[in-house]
């Protein structure tokens, strides 16, 4: 096999939830753990850090994984999806998984998925957990896919388990309300296992004191303890002052993460770290420094309010919910632009009509449809834009929407390019 047939085979034989949404899903973890059992449960071979949320999980997990890879660890990260290359979702110290590992594993493995069914996701989940083995990995930072109770990740016993902000993503697999999503994600909280909560959310406190209680786990909402203040923020990243219970921690904090919606991330993964060093894991205020400001080069995150050209400012951005959208239209006020002309794509399973509800009638836009089954039809995407006032013109393609606003930005308007991961994916200087 060619590392292009191997793929071929992957995205033909296993049903990948990427491209075509909801029935990809499987609700069980009864294929994973088959799966594993088979290849000998590689997933308790190494040391894990579990992560769960609706926004900021990926960012999470990539700046844990920088800091624990500054102290000196050999370090796994697995994450989804991907955006340019399958690749990119199993790393061991910031380098992606070899292509002929990938072409042996499914070359030897052939027969056990025949006999499985495996989804995409559930294949990809076992391969990482056996590369982590036998790469030997100290530690691997396993980022969750979707949910967290019955997502095929969760059959680790982590060393500690931290969830992100919650909000209303995936409705149709994960329930209708905060609270209902809330308990989904918290299904990643182990028995007697330490669990970390980025943003104490009042109205779902409860779930996760429930559960943590249900399994004796020791529970830690993040802000309780760590307040973020930021000192500046500026294209390429930003810098905080950090406190701990009160007192200055990390005066002038560096980050290279530029999204505003950063510091509501950044107290959890502040409190996993000093709760990884109650657990012996030697993680010096250097390593914490040093990660946190280089977590795009010592990972290889993209995707995050990224600047991609400067005339005219040209930012991509994978929010795609509520929330996220929110965040990424309030930083893009902050930089009291002349004009923003949006390049923007959905995908069909989402709640469209309230994240278009969201932007501004002023900007101008340039509706499009990225490659894939599960994306919004753009016709259908313009006329639901149109409804709440809208305008744009529509697309078939992202890379013709993006020439299409670069022909009209002027050098001092600018261009945003987002509203799903698969339109940031599609980006080609990505």
């Amino acid at each position: 096999m060619t590392y292009q047939e191997c793929l071929d085979y992957l995205y033909q034989q296993l049903p990948m939830f990427q491209r075509i949404g909801n029935v990809a899903f499987k609700k069980s973890l009864d294929n994973i753990i088959a799966l594993c059992d088979a290849l000998g449960q590689p997933q308790h071979k190494f040391k894990t850090v579990h992560v769960a949320g609706t926004n900021g999980k990926g960012s999470s997990s990539h700046m844990l994984a920088a800091v624990l890879q500054s102290a000196g660890y050999k370090t796994g990260l697995y994450t989804s999806p991907h955006l340019k290359s399958f690749t990119e979702r199993v790393r061991v110290n910031g380098a992606e998984l070899p292509q002929d590992y990938l072409i042996r594993f499914v070359e030897q493995h052939k027969d056990l998925f025949e006999q499985v069914k495996p989804s995409f996701f559930e294949m990809t989940v076992a391969l990482a957990f056996q590369y982590f083995a036998d790469e030997q990995v100290d530690v691997a930072v396993i980022e969750v896919g979707l949910g967290g109770r019955l997502d095929s990740t969760n059959i680790i016993s982590p060393e500690l388990s931290l969830i992100t902000n919650i909000g209303l993503d995936h409705q149709a697999l994960l329930g209708d309300t905060l609270p209902e999503i809330a308990g989904e994600k918290a299904g990643i909280i182990k028995p007697h296992t330490p669990a970390v909560i980025s943003t104490k959310q009042a109205d779902i406190v409860q779930v996760f004191e429930q559960k943590a209680a249900n399994e004796q786990a020791p529970l830690y909402f993040a802000t309780d303890s760590i307040r973020v203040h930021v000192l500046e923020q500026h294209l390429e990243g930003q810098v905080y002052d950090v406190y701990l219970d009160g007192n200055l921690w990390l005066p002038s904090l560096q980050s290279d993460l530029a999204g505003v919606y950063q510091q509501y991330n950044l107290p959890g993964v502040l409190k996993s770290l000093l709760l990884l060093r109650e657990r012996g894991f030697s993680i010096s205020d250097e390593a914490i420094r040093q990660g946190i400001a280089n977590t795009k080069s010592i990972t290889g995150l993209k995707g995050r309010w990224q600047v991609l050209r400067v005339n005219p400012l040209t930012i991509c951005d994978t929010g795609h919910n509520v929330d996220g959208i929110k965040q990424i239209l309030y930083q893009l006020h902050a930089l009291n632009p002349k004009k923003v002309h949006m390049v923007f794509g959905a995908v069909n399973d989402k709640d469209v009509t309230t994240i278009l509800q969201l932007l501004p009638k002023e900007y101008t836009y340039y509706f499009c449809q990225a490659q894939i089954p599960r994306a919004l039809p753009v016709g259908e995407l313009q006329e639901k834009a149109s409804q709440v006032g809208l305008q744009g013109e529509a697309y078939a393609t992202v890379s013709a929407a993006i020439a299409a606003a670069r022909r009209n930005a002027k050098p001092d308007e600018v261009i945003f390019i987002g509203g799903s991961t698969f339109v940031v994916a599609e980006i080609d200087e990505l």
